[in-house]
């Protein structure tokens, strides 16, 4: 299948302002039906919501819409739905109630994903109220209608509203019926979360300032080969870290013990070292473990120390002082992926000591979603950085320099 890639001159309008795709600022609300598509994927356990910063980052879009008198229908996914208990798992029920306490008003939700009730309430609705659906992907079990883009699905969403607004940047790369099949049949737009992400990623991908420096972590080389292809040539340098780098390393000739290897991206990973020597920087030391548990001691040795039956699991501290040798001086960085398994204590020093170097210097940070935004954030350094995108998979495509499907469908101005 034929990658398709983003539009490079869409990217430089949106850096200077010149906004192609419509949002929901483009609209009349007055009296209408605003169906928003949000991203409220949040972690739930035992009915408690862990990390409501997705919530928070969708209420300046509902906010807009309350106060310019629309009937505000809101619709977003939570986790998958394969089987009856996970419907049981998955209810968007606690969001509801956290979604209350932070607009200080009642939220109606319908246990419903279509039927009588569900639009006997939405044409109950009144100026300045919000509705909430229960979890799209409800409509996944027992076949995914939801995930598929199921075209009946979509449009019966769509006549529950007026105008169709996606704020749900964590999705923009799945072609869903909640955001693309919606999209299809109603006037749309994005939203203000959506607007905020592209903002973000622009000026880097396109009229970076230097030295532009890129961090990558994460497992598997497989995963950002076609994000490193992108990038290579735009960015000054890449620092590798996470299990990743230990195929990088196997590459060029080092004993990784039993560290992760991707051998499938061996041959990959060797071209780009042979390729791109001045610009891959990979780590001169490494912090060990036998088993992966909470109660492993991590060993620090140079990386051509490592043992056979050792695995890497963090940077070390020269490697943390090669890494902020490029870093202090850059004035653009994008991290994508944790440099260790910062959710062991043991083997978190590494992506801590990143967290502390982009703390105390000067430049445009962006953190590409995912688990590298879990560490910034549960490691306390989410006001250090420059944006903190909301969608793993969606920033990745993005840097890929791939198209998403979920605002290529929306309306130019």
């Amino acid at each position: 299948m034929k990658t398709e890639y983003m539009n490079t001159e869409y990217l430089n309008d949106l850096y200077n302002g010149g906004f192609m795709k419509k949002t929901i600022a483009d609209y009349d609300l007055n009296d209408k039906k605003v169906i928003i598509r949000v991203d409220f994927n949040v972690p739930i356990k035992d009915g408690n919501i862990l990390d409501d910063n997705r919530i928070k980052e969708s209420l300046e879009t509902i906010e807009y819409a309350i106060n310019n008198n629309a009937k505000v229908i809101l619709l977003s996914h939570l986790g998958r739905v394969k089987s009856l208990e996970d419907k049981e798992k998955n209810t968007l029920e606690p969001v509801a109630l956290r979604l209350s306490e932070l607009l200080d008003k009642e939220i109606i939700f319908v246990e419903e994903t279509r039927g009588e009730l569900l639009e006997k309430e939405i044409s109950n609705l009144k100026q300045k109220e919000v509705l909430l659906v229960e979890n799209t992907r409800f409509e996944d079990f027992p076949s995914k209608k939801e995930s598929s883009n199921d075209l009946e699905l979509g449009s019966y969403w769509a006549s529950l509203g007026d105008i169709f607004i996606n704020d749900a940047f964590g999705t923009s790369h799945r072609a869903h019926a909640s955001n693309v099949g919606i999209a299809s049949h109603l006037p749309n737009g994005i939203g203000f979360l959506i607007e905020k992400e592209l903002k973000a990623f622009t000026k880097p991908l396109n009229n970076p300032d230097r030295p532009f420096t890129l961090i990558l972590g994460g497992s598997k080389v497989s995963d950002k080969i076609s994000l490193i292809e992108n990038l290579i040539d735009k960015v000054d340098y890449i620092l590798i870290g996470g299990g990743m780098a230990y195929t990088f390393l196997a590459a060029s000739g080092i004993n990784i013990g039993k560290s992760l290897l991707d051998s499938d991206s061996l041959e990959f990973s060797k071209e780009m070292l042979e390729k791109y020597k001045d610009k891959i920087i990979l780590p001169i030391d490494s912090v060990n473990g036998i088993e992966i548990n909470e109660s492993e001691k991590g060993r620090l040795c140079f990386i051509n120390e490592i043992k056979d039956n050792e695995i890497g699991l963090d940077i070390g501290y020269n490697t943390v002082k090669l890494f902020k040798t490029y870093l202090e001086n850059s004035k653009t960085i994008i991290w994508n992926g944790p440099v260790g398994m910062f959710e062991l204590k043991e083997f978190s020093k590494g992506t801590i000591s990143i967290c502390e170097i982009l703390k105390n210097i000067e430049a445009t940070k962006i953190i590409g979603g995912g688990d590298t935004a879990s560490a910034i954030i549960n490691l306390g350094y989410k006001n250090d950085v420059t944006h903190i995108s909301t969608g793993g998979g969606a920033s990745l495509e993005l840097l890929e320099g791939k198209e998403l499907p979920g605002l290529k469908i929306i309306e130019e101005k």
